[in-house]
């Protein structure tokens, strides 16, 4: 059975994407601080599947304990066929509030650490000629813009352009796509004022927050052979922007 690695992988997209990959692929969870909720998820999936599913624990702000992540995982795979960048933090300040260790730990979580996973991962795929990377970014990165996550939606931004260059760099054996999340329905937005997630739906053609699911649904098409010509891709999954 194929491997994927998916980061952030114990909560919200993250969590519904290895759920989801799971019936494909023995997925490797990822996780930094939520040590319970990914053993929750490992339980359900070794119960639905009948395996052992590895939990790995890792803060991407370190290049250290990414190095002795991909060790532990080596120890136990030779490849890795499937790498979902999906991990993300967001720090939302008044822009007179935002400072340079904030915006520096963000760049470090949404965009070093997919780089340096992707560097690492994506030269042993061109090696076996084989892979896909998926990077989760955001239509933030594209026209989505906020003052108070302006530090978010530059390194979503930057996410996009490494997409490019992994693609063309890994290119013809490595597919490597983008995907862009508009609004969707996760705890990191449970504490929004009512009245800013009405003008938001409002913006959108569909009238609603996304699901999880269904970010989940489009990296399972994306990681199969059903989508084997689609590469260097940027696709929205946002409702669709009102003109």
């Amino acid at each position: 059975m194929k491997i994927a690695l998916v980061t952030g992988s114990s909560s919200g997209i993250g969590r519904e994407i290895a759920k989801t990959l799971a019936s494909n692929y023995e997925v490797i969870l990822h996780y930094n601080e939520s040590y319970n909720d990914a053993l929750k998820l490992k339980e359900k999936i070794d119960s639905l599947y009948n395996r052992d599913t590895l939990i790995v624990k890792c803060n991407l702000e370190s290049e250290e304990e990414i190095e002795n992540m991909l060790k532990i995982i080596n120890d136990r795979y030779d490849h890795i066929d499937l790498l979902v960048n999906n991990a993300g933090l967001a720090i939302d300040t008044l822009f007179e509030d935002k400072n340079k260790k904030n915006f520096i730990k963000t760049l470090e979580v949404n965009l070093i650490a997919p780089f340096l996973l992707s560097q690492k991962i994506g030269l042993k795929m061109k090696e076996r000629k084989e892979g896909v990377i998926i990077n989760i970014s955001s239509t933030n990165g594209i026209d989505t813009t906020y003052p108070e996550s302006l530090d978010y939606d530059a390194s979503k931004a930057g996410l996009i352009s490494l997409s490019t260059n992994l693609a063309n760099y890994l290119a013809p054996y490595v597919r490597v796509n983008t995907i862009c999340p508009g609004w969707i329905n996760t705890k990191m937005n449970k504490d929004l004022d009512e009245t800013f997630i009405q003008e938001e739906k409002s913006k959108i053609l569909l009238g609603r927050f996304g699901e999880p699911m269904e970010v989940a649904n489009l990296v399972k098409f994306l990681a199969s052979d059903e989508a084997s010509y689609i590469n260097n891709s940027i696709i929205r999954i946002d409702g669709g922007k009102k003109c």
